[in-house]
């Protein structure tokens, strides 16, 4: 894989913005790139997780999430040193191959970004269809659940084959919406703590013979893969509108929105309801709504839901297929994958691939938590390499102005990082397995992509 600089920083596309090849469509504004990115890092975090969280810490459930908010802030300022400073798709891959060089290397950054899209929109859909069944009062088997989350994966590829612009449109629309679920769980909360019917005390409580640390540590395992979604973004560079002016601002301004909605519901959860029915199911949110506005439809709840989680599953599917195409323009996976509607501007093939993919991943494996874990994993160690990227590359310099973080902020980024990265954080062996056979197959379609490539000379 070999990029130049020209093709990588400073290159004028035929539509006169830097860094684009021309072959996709600029369609995202700051306004839209806002959305994106909030409505990546809402959703089926917040929605399914929750839970999961105060199953590790008890009332204490907004720490871990200020705890991955202050690790993805940093690993953001790394992103956006190195988005501004090659406005390209193809994200890490690109960052991972201009710094260190190793075709393999690369290879497997960019498809371990990819799987943690996969198994990202994967627990997405595992997550809707498991809403649809509770929001609705159905009471739906396994296979059935699965059904449901691949009809779910079907619909988002043709939303997503249809265009970059429908699908980011349809994206703000969405995130409107959850953002109004989680505007409903702030106004419910107001109402119960008016009438002192919350308890507050709740959110301060622990009790643990492990001590603080720990448990913290292990819910913010769960709880960073709420956080996570502004690295997808930077796979949307291509399609956005003068990305290193718009980025910057655009990507602190989601994660602070996200991060202060995070904390607030999070109280507001566990002060309504007790941890042990909340860390209950993977629809915490909804039992918020049934304990404090028992009045209030739950099916109308349920619906907000599953479009949240449906809006993370649409998003991690547009960032898959990109990074593909990204792969593929860049000779690191078959040129089949790079090929282009002429009429809409997608990456037909790579959107079918990256589905199929996802679908595998919700028919085999399933469970919520194990996914969204896995999603965290793969990213933590993504994460790592990036954040040493951005160090190695401070040597290279281009001829317009970007970002730069402080020094001493990739270094914490890579050492924290990599720190959660560990089975010391008390994750659940399934998710090293679940990443392991994920990064296998990855290593035999590199070793068939060298073959197919030789071959074709």
């Amino acid at each position: 894989m070999a990029v130049t600089r020209d093709e990588a920083s400073d290159g004028q596309d035929r539509n006169g913005e830097e860094g684009g090849s021309g072959k996709l469509k600029r369609a995202i504004g700051p306004g839209l790139l806002l959305l994106f990115v909030v409505g990546d890092v809402l959703g089926t975090g917040i929605y399914a997780l929750t839970g999961k969280v105060a199953e590790e810490v008890g009332g204490l459930v907004w720490v871990p999430f200020l705890v991955a908010f202050v690790i993805a802030a940093l690993t953001a300022c790394s992103y956006l040193e190195l988005v501004t400073k090659y406005p390209r798709a193809a994200g890490a891959a690109l960052y991972t191959e201009k710094a260190f060089g190793i075709h393999f290397i690369t290879f497997l950054v960019a498809f371990t970004v990819m799987s943690s899209g996969l198994t990202s929109s994967s627990t997405a859909a595992r997550a809707f269809a498991e809403n649809f069944a509770t929001g609705f009062g159905f009471e739906f088997g396994g296979m059935a659940v699965t059904a449901i989350g691949l009809g779910f994966l079907a619909i988002i590829a043709l939303i997503n084959l249809r265009g970059v612009g429908e699908s980011v449109m349809v994206n703000a629309v969405f995130t409107c919406i959850e953002l109004t679920g989680l505007l409903i769980i702030v106004g419910i909360g107001i109402a119960v703590f008016g009438a002192g019917e919350a308890e507050i005390g709740r959110a301060f409580e622990f009790d643990s013979a492990d001590g603080v640390f720990w448990p913290v540590i292990a819910g913010t395992t769960l709880a960073f893969f709420a956080m996570v979604g502004f690295e997808d973004s930077v796979n949307m560079a291509e399609e956005t509108q003068n990305p290193s002016r718009n980025f910057p601002k655009v990507l602190f301004a989601g994660l602070a929105i996200a991060a202060i909605l995070y904390l607030v519901v999070s109280i507001v959860a566990i002060s309504i309801v007790p941890v042990e029915e909340l860390s209950e199911g993977d629809t915490p949110l909804l039992k918020v709504v049934e304990a404090g506005a028992p009045g209030f439809p739950p099916w109308i709840f349920g619906l907000i839901t599953m479009i949240a989680v449906g809006n993370s599953a649409l998003i991690n599917l547009l960032m898959a297929s990109r990074l593909v195409y990204g792969m593929s323009e860049e000779g690191v996976l078959p040129s089949v994958l790079g090929r282009v509607n002429s009429a809409r501007k997608t990456p037909v093939t790579a959107i079918l691939f990256t589905t199929l993919l996802a679908a595998c991943l919700v028919t085999f494996v399933g469970a919520v938590p194990e996914l969204g874990g896995t999603t965290a994993l793969l990213l933590l160690a993504v994460f790592t390499v990036v954040n040493v990227a951005v160090l190695v590359l401070r040597r290279d310099s281009v001829d317009h102005d970007h970002f730069r973080a402080p020094p001493f902020v990739p270094i914490l980024g890579a050492l924290t990082c990599a720190f959660l990265v560990g089975p010391w954080t008390g994750r659940e062996p399934a998710q090293y397995t679940i990443a392991g056979v994920l990064i296998g197959i990855g290593v035999l379609l590199w070793v068939a992509t060298r073959i197919w490539m030789r071959s074709a000379r």
